[in-house]
């Protein structure tokens, strides 16, 4: 009987994971990278997920997070979305941004779903050696 739970759970993740639409994320970031573009912090903070809200609690928090560890999503020339994927039930778009002095870096972005849509539940960059432009 509980082989037969477990199994219903994965298989009811797989199947929310399979539903997924990689343009309804690809738009959040999309959005999250025009408010960075405009230096609208408070609204680029509203793509991020509830925890990530609670952690950095201020625009300001969140700006200077943004500006100092991820400076290649505020001010950019290019985003190239790449592969979306799942991964233990976990959704990962992937983002190849050139910087403004034309270097590559390779994000991926973890996402949540929540009641009101997708959001940014975090960022790793990723050694962009590993990855041909």
């Amino acid at each position: 009987m509980r082989g037969i739970i477990i199994g219903l759970v994965t298989w009811t993740l797989s199947i929310g994971a399979a539903a997924a639409d990689p343009a309804e994320m690809q738009s959040v970031i999309d959005r999250q990278l025009e408010a960075f573009q405009a230096d609208d912090f408070a609204g680029a903070m509203e793509f991020a997920s509830p925890v990530l809200q609670r952690y950095f609690r201020t625009p300001e928090n969140f700006q200077r997070m943004v500006t100092q560890g991820y400076p290649m999503v505020w001010r950019f020339e290019s985003v190239q979305y790449l592969e979306s994927r799942v991964e233990n039930g976990v959704h990962w778009q992937r983002v190849m941004i050139r910087d403004l002095q034309g270097a590559i870096h390779v994000l991926d972005y973890r996402m949540t779903e929540t009641e009101n849509g997708w959001r940014i539940n975090g960022v790793q960059i990723l050694d962009s050696n590993d990855f041909t432009a």
